[in-house]
């Protein structure tokens, strides 16, 4: 009887396991991010439509394009456009364009707060019933997100969220209608042309 018992128990502690989380080495998990991170900043880019929150006091949203260290992105104020060394913002309510260098962290007051390095950053993953789940350490002494969790949906592959930590607040981004491929290199290029009539200032452009 105490064997049938035991067998029992054995049983249900393996179907247990069986419906728990799937888990990944920590290689496994950093390759699995590479992957993902290859999808959005690689050679092909993506677009996707972003939501952020950053614990209630700054909330923005947009659509914005990614190929190869270049981008483009578009919500309620501004339109940015890099093209891997010059940064151009239009304030289209101000009517005015600021032109700095992609290495300026003046262009955007969050920017420095962001700073992201692969290899500063240790790697695990798990899965749930909808989501592959990466989550990235800081190693330490480095500065800028401090942890972060990238939710995957595990029937496209995509990115759907983000929860990012960064010293003592934490922001949240979600994101929908992702589209990998088909970025053509023309819509990183500012259309000079189209704003003429705004106000233009250099900052540090190198």
């Amino acid at each position: 009887m105490k064997k049938v018992i035991l067998f029992m128990l054995l049983l249900i502690v393996a179907g247990l396991s069986a419906l728990g989380q799937q888990t990944y080495t920590a290689e496994e998990a950093h390759r699995l991010f590479d992957e993902k991170y290859q999808l959005v900043f690689g050679d092909e880019g993506c677009s996707l439509h972003y939501a952020v929150n950053i614990i209630g006091i700054y909330k923005t949203e947009g659509t914005i394009w990614y190929k190869q260290g270049k981008s483009k992105f578009i919500d309620d104020k501004y339109i940015a456009w890099s093209d891997g060394t010059t940064y151009t913002r239009v304030d289209r309510k101000k009517r005015k364009v600021d032109v700095y260098s992609v290495e300026d962290d003046e262009r955007d007051k969050y920017a420095s707060k962001f700073t992201f390095e692969p290899d500063n950053y240790t790697y695990s993953a798990s899965e749930n019933k909808e989501h592959l789940v990466i989550t990235l350490k800081a190693k330490k002494g480095v500065k800028g997100i401090k942890e972060a969790k990238c939710y995957i949906n595990k029937t496209t592959g995509y990115p759907e969220s983000l929860r990012i930590k960064v010293f003592i607040f934490s922001t949240s981004i979600k994101i929908t209608n992702f589209q990998p491929g088909n970025i053509s290199d023309d819509i990183f290029v500012f259309p000079e042309q189209l704003y003429a009539d705004y106000t233009f200032t250099e900052h540090s452009v190198k």
